[in-house]
């Protein structure tokens, strides 16, 4: 049985130190499709050492945080910010900005906040999907970028696992939703809900499914 080939994910990274490029950063987002809550960028500095002699044991099933377990997510996530050598940044953008901006923009602003928490000697990010043309730094736009890079792969786990915090928050604060399940995705459970209940205040009220049903339907 032949072998998957392994993939290098430090690859990008060297090729950008090798350059001349200083401080490089992975740069990932959770949280673009949902009806409900806000979107999250994250930002990562792994160690230069890492990038140059591999990454440590503990560390090499870092990935896509759509490949890991709930569990495996939560475990990284308290790992990369408690990592001294790990320099990270986290932005939301709230629903309200989210319907003002339109959710690529507020996407975008989401990536820039993360990178301006970082500092600014950020020289060069290496991005999760397609170009950011706003971006505050130095770009190279991979698709599918969180499986092949370990920089990627960092911030897409705090993207998410923060995000996902916040949706359980909103669970408790609007009950009744399933926030705590389906994370403000359009389910069938979350879809039910809305006709029942209409939307609350983290909702995304341009979005296809709630347009036009106007802030005034909030519930308390």
């Amino acid at each position: 049985m032949a072998r998957l080939p392994v993939i290098d994910r430090f690859l990008h990274e060297r090729s950008l130190l090798a350059s001349g490029v200083g401080v490089l950063a992975g740069v990932d987002e959770a949280g673009r499709g949902p009806l409900a809550g806000p979107v999250v960028a994250a930002a990562v500095v792994l160690p230069r050492s890492w990038v140059l002699e591999g990454i440590p044991d503990q560390w090499a099933g870092l990935n896509d945080s759509k490949q890991l377990s709930e569990a495996r997510r939560e475990r990284f996530f308290e790992a990369l910010t408690t990592e001294p050598g790990v320099r990270f940044a986290i932005a939301p953008v709230d629903a309200g900005v989210i319907d003002a901006i339109n959710i690529l923009q507020a996407t975008h602003r989401a990536m820039n906040e993360a990178l301006a928490g970082l500092g600014q000697d950020v020289e060069h990010a290496l991005v999760d999907g397609r170009p950011v043309r706003s971006l505050r730094c130095r770009q190279t736009a991979l698709v599918k970028g969180d499986g092949l890079s370990y920089s990627i792969a960092a911030a897409s786990v705090l993207a998410k696992v923060t995000r996902d915090r916040m949706m359980l928050e909103a669970d408790s604060k609007w009950p009744g939703y399933g926030f705590a399940v389906h994370k403000g995705y359009p389910t069938a459970q979350h879809l039910v809900a809305l006709a029942r209940l209409g939307p609350c205040p983290i909702h995304r009220l341009s979005f296809g499914p709630l347009r036009n049903t106007g802030a005034g339907l909030f519930p308390a």
